[in-house]
C-alpha cells in the first residue's frame, strides 16, 4: 500500500494498523495525518510504547495518556482511581483519535487495560470507546518487554482489544532508506526467514577484522554496559577544550521529565573539537535527521554554537532545538537542547527510527529476536555495515510474527483494493462525515477550517500577530522564545492563514533584509521547491543566525 492510499484510508476515520519495512515512511504518513487533522480543527491524542518514541512525535507515552502507569493489571479500584484523575478522565474523554506508535514494544496485556480505561471512562463499550484507533508500529522490530516472563510478553496483536477493535492493516510497501539492491535483499531475506548461502555471504563480508574499527562511525551494542563508558573515554581523549550545553526546560514537571526522559540528546552536552557526533533531530530544512554522523569541527564565533562536519563533508551550524508535548493545542511541557549527542556508542535500542549512513555493529551478544534487524536496518547501504561479530540469535525474527506478518500483507492488499476502487465521491463523503463527527470541518479553498472552542497554541499567536505584536513581544507575553514564534508564524502561512508581517517589516534591518533577499535570490529553489536556509547562511556567515533568515524569509516570500 503506499503512503497516500494508507492516507485516505485514515481520513475516513477507520481504526488502522500502520506498518511496513524499517524507512518505509510510517512516520512520515502519521505526521501528515497529524497535520490534516489540526488543520480541520481535530486535536490528536499523540502517544507511543516508550519515552524516546514519544518525543520523536511529540507525544506522551500512552501509559501516561491513559493513566495506566506501569500496572501490570487493572482492579476495579484502579480504574476508580484514574477515573478520579481531571486531568485522565478528560483528555479521554474528549479525544476523538488515538495515536500509539511503536506499537511491537507494546505488551498484549497493556492494550486491554488501555482498552478498559476508554471504554469506561467514555461510557461507551464500543472499542477503546468508539476511539479512532490508529496503531503503528514493525513487530519484526523489538518486542514487548517481557518483565520476567520466560516466554517474553505476548504481542500486541494476539490482545482482545485488538481483535474486537479489527483495525484495517496498511502496510506500506515503498522504500524510502535503502536503495542498495543487495542490501535490501538481505534485509528482506531475514524479514521473511528465507536466508540462504548468498545472504550469509554478503553479511560475511562485513564482518570487519581487528585493524578495521572505523573510528569515525557510531558502535552499536545491545547492552547498555559499555555505551556512556566508551563515549565519556573517548572525549576525554581530545586536547580541546570541553564545551558544555545545559538544556533548558519549562512546563509541568511532569511533562518535561517525561521528555527529558526520551530525548536522545542529555541535560548536559559536554562536547570538544573532534567530538564523534549524531544528530537527535528531523531537520531537513538544515540539511540534517535524526541518525546524521558528523564530527565537531569548531564552535561559532558569537552563538558558540557546535558546527560539525557531515561524513559527506557538509558543514551545519547546529542550533539548539525544541521538543515539546501539546494537548489540545496548548504546550504542556518543552525543553531546549542542542540536538546532538556523542557518537562513538549507542545502544541499539536507541538507534530506532534513526537513519545512519555508517555504523560499526555488534551483535555477538544478541538476546532478543529483531536486535539485528534494527541495528542492520539503521543504515543506508551495505557498504556502511562493519560488523564485529553476530551469533545465532541476531539475524532471527520471532516465529510468531513471520505467520502473522503473512495475515498482514493479505489484509494490507485487500484493503488497498478497495480504496482505489472507491468513487473519489464517495471516499471525501465518508471523509468529511469523520472529521464533522469529531467536530471539525474539512478546509476549502477561501474557507477558514473548523476549530475547536478553545484557541490553540497557533491561533494564539495568530491574534497576537493581528493585533499588531511583534515576534519579540509575542514571544514575552506568551513565555515562549522568538524561535518557536517564527515556527507558529509558518505553520500558520502553511494553513492559508493570512498574516499581516506589516509592522515586522517596518522593524527589520533594511540592509540586513536586502543582502538576506539578494542571497535567497542566488540560491534559488531545491530539487522539492523549497528555499532552504542552510545554503543562505553559508553565502551570508555567521553574523546572520537562522532564527533571523526564518523571519526574513516570511516577509520577503
Amino acid at each position: 500500500m503506499t503512503q497516500e492510499q494508507a492516507l485516505d484510508l485514515l481520513k475516513t476515520g477507520a481504526s488502522v494498523f500502520l506498518t511496513g519495512e524499517p524507512g518505509s515512511g510510517k512516520t512520515h504518513t502519521v505526521n501528515e495525518y497529524v497535520a490534516y487533522l489540526r488543520s480541520c480543527g481535530v486535536e490528536p491524542a499523540i502517544t507511543a510504547s516508550t519515552g524516546i518514541a514519544a518525543t520523536h512525535i511529540g507525544g506522551r507515552t500512552i501509559h501516561s495518556w491513559s493513566g495506566i502507569g506501569i500496572a501490570s493489571s487493572l482492579e476495579r479500584g484502579d480504574l476508580e482511581r484514574i477515573g478520579r484523575s481531571r486531568a485522565v478522565s478528560a483528555r479521554v474523554k474528549r479525544a476523538e483519535v488515538l495515536i500509539i506508535d511503536e506499537v511491537s514494544m507494546l505488551a498484549a496485556g497493556t492494550l486491554d487495560m488501555i482498552d478498559t480505561v476508554c471504554r469506561t471512562l467514555r461510557a461507551d463499550e464500543r472499542p477503546f470507546g468508539g476511539l479512532q484507533v490508529v496503531l503503528v508500529g514493525d513487530f519484526f522490530q523489538l518486542p514487548p518487554i517481557s518483565r520476567g516472563l520466560a516466554d517474553g510478553a505476548p504481542f500486541a496483536f494476539t490482545a482482545q482489544a485488538w481483535a474486537e477493535l479489527a483495525p484495517t492493516v496498511c502496510y506500506l510497501t515503498e522504500q524510502w532508506r535503502q536503495e542498495d539492491p543487495e542490501f535490501l535483499a538481505v534485509l528482506k531475506a531475514i524479514r521473511s526467514d528465507s536466508w540462504d548461502a548468498s545472504h550469509e555471504e554478503l553479511i560475511n563480508s562485513r564482518v570487519a577484522d581487528s585493524h578495521d574499527q572505523q573510528p569515525d562511525l557510531p558502535r552499536l551494542f545491545t547492552h547498555n554496559a559499555n555505551v556512556d563508558n566508551i563515549n565519556a573515554r573517548e572525549l576525554s581523549k581530545l586536547e580541546a577544550d570541553e564545551k558544555v550545553f545545559t538544556m533548558e526546560s519549562s512546563g509541568a514537571d511532569s511533562f518535561v521529565q517525561t521528555l527529558k526522559r526520551g530525548c536522545l540528546s542529555p541535560e548536559a552536552l559536554a562536547l570538544r573539537v573532534g567530538a564523534a557526533v549524531m544528530c537527535t533531530k528531523n531537520s531537513m530544512e538544515f540539511g540534517f535527521s535524526n541518525g546524521t554522523l558528523g564530527t565537531v569541527t569548531q564552535f561559532e564565533p558569537g552563538s558558540g554554537h557546535p558546527i560539525i562536519q557531515t561524513r559527506n563533508g557538509k558543514e551545519i551550524v547546529i542550533e539548539p532545538a525544541e521538543w515539546m508535548i501539546e494537548e489540545d493545542g496548548k504546550i504542556k511541557g518543552r525543553i531546549k537542547q542542542v540536538p546532538l549527542r556523542l557518537a562513538w556508542a549507542i545502544t541499539i535500542h536507541k538507534s530506532q527510527g534513526m537513519t545512519m549512513d555508517g555504523a560499526v555493529i555488534d551483535l555477538s551478544a544478541a538476546f532478543e529476536f529483531g536486535q539485528g534487524y534494527v541495528a542492520l536496518s539503521r543504515v543506508r547501504e551495505l557498504s556502511g555495515v562493519h560488523l564485529l561479530g553476530y551469533n545465532e540469535r541476531a539475524l532471527q525474527v520471532h516465529p510468531e510474527v513471520l505467520g502473522q506478518d503473512i495475515r498482514f500483507r493479505r489484509d494490507s492488499e485487500d484493503a488497498a483494493a478497495q480504496i482505489s476502487t472507491m468513487d473519489a465521491a464517495e471516499l471525501k463523503d465518508h471523509q468529511e462525515a469523520f472529521i464533522k463527527s469529531c467536530g471539525g470541518e474539512l478546509p476549502r479553498p477561501g474557507v477558514k477550517a473548523g476549530r475547536p472552542a478553545k484557541l490553540d497554541t497557533y491561533e494564539k499567536t495568530l491574534a497576537l500577530v493581528q493585533d499588531g505584536h511583534l515576534v519579540s513581544q509575542i514571544a514575552q507575553e506568551r513565555g515562549i522564545t522568538e524561535a518557536t514564534v517564527v515556527a507558529h508564524l509558518e505553520k500558520l502561512k502553511n494553513r492559508g492563514e493570512p498574516l499581516d508581517l506589516s509592522k515586522e517589516y517596518e522593524e527589520f534591518d533594511s540592509g540586513r533584509l536586502e543582502k538576506i533577499a539578494a542571497a535567497f535570490e542566488k540560491c534559488g529553489l531545491d530539487e522539492d521547491g523549497r528555499r532552504l536556509l542552510a545554503p543562505v547562511r553559508a553565502k551570508l556567515g555567521n553574523s546572520y543566525g537562522y532564527d533571523e533568515l526564518r523571519l526574513a524569509r516570511l516577509l520577503l516570500f
